[in-house]
């Protein structure tokens, strides 16, 4: 009989081997994108000190005040327009994107390419 992972482990799984290639520094940090079924995270982190410098998601009130709902690709577009203005104020322009083993297609495409539209390099 075949056995098949599950989703989230094969996401898992990707994701620790797009980790091997990349990695965030005080220079260039990672945004690091996560879906849920019900929201959208995103956080521009340093891994040499590991610590998260900006982050948004659907559960902010301000991100939540411009969504109708939370879990779309019109959500993940202001998350990605809100994580960017943010990282700007701090002085962060260029990222590495992470993409947290997710397929670039849809809510996680939409959020890379707000945060483009809003000044984000990557």
């Amino acid at each position: 009989m075949v056995s098949k992972k599950s989703r989230a482990v094969v996401r898992e799984n990707k994701h620790r081997r797009l980790r091997n290639r990349f990695s965030g520094t005080a220079a260039r940090p990672r945004l690091a994108v996560f879906r849920s079924n019900n929201h959208m995270y995103a956080q521009i982190i340093d891994d040499t000190v590991g610590k998260t410098l900006v982050s948004a998601s659907t559960l902010d009130k301000e991100v939540k005040a411009e969504c109708e709902k939370t879990n779309n690709v019109d959500a993940a577009a202001v998350v990605g327009t809100v994580v960017a203005k943010r990282a700007l104020e701090k002085g962060i322009t260029t990222v590495v994107y992470d993409r947290g083993g997710f397929v670039y297609e849809g809510k996680v495409k939409a959020l890379a390419e707000a945060a483009r539209e809003a000044g984000l390099e990557f």
